[in-house]
């Protein structure tokens, strides 16, 4: 995953707020599509192998927000 950074000092001006917002929106993309990888992987399991790892079908999306 690529992460971007703004200098703090800059934040304070238009194209430092900016850069925040991109670098924030760029974030919550990255987190979505992890959490989306969570969810397929975890839904292709059997429930046997799920219920090694602790946990059942239903619960497969409180996990996947959890971030477990």
């Amino acid at each position: 995953m690529a992460t971007i950074t703004v200098n703090a000092s800059r934040e304070t001006g238009l194209f430092g707020r900016m850069g925040a917002a991109v670098s924030d929106f760029f974030a919550a993309v990255a987190e979505g599509r992890a959490m989306a990888l969570r969810y397929d992987r975890l839904s292709h399991l059997t429930n046997s192998e799920l219920a090694r790892m602790g946990i059942s079908r239903e619960e497969i999306p409180q996990v996947v927000a959890r971030g477990h």
